[in-house]
């Protein structure tokens, strides 16, 4: 079976996600009806989940520094939340596309 590449052909929106001690979602007033995130970890470590569950500190899928997470659907953008892993706040660059 042929591999179906789901790289948007072109990214139209970018915002900078602060990340603390409060998880926090994607915003959907930026993203629109985009289908595709690249989210970059820029500052610090954080954690997230993908099922609208807010994660902690403790609990979640980890992302470092340099790091690069792909969404590929509207349902994993609107439902990924983040949370800061250590005690410092993070930053993602995240850009939006179809």
């Amino acid at each position: 079976m042929a591999e179906v590449d789901k790289t948007p052909t072109s990214y139209v929106s970018f915002e900078t996600l602060t990340v603390s001690t409060t998880s926090v979602g994607l915003t959907e007033a930026t993203f629109g009806d985009q289908t595709f995130a690249l989210i970059t970890v820029e500052t610090a470590a954080v954690r997230f989940r993908l099922d609208g569950t807010a994660p902690t500190a403790t609990v979640g899928h980890v992302l470092e520094v340099g790091d690069i997470l792909e969404l590929s659907s509207e349902v994993q953008m609107k439902n990924v939340r983040f949370i800061r892993r250590d005690g410092i706040d993070s930053s993602l660059s995240c850009s939006y596309g179809a």
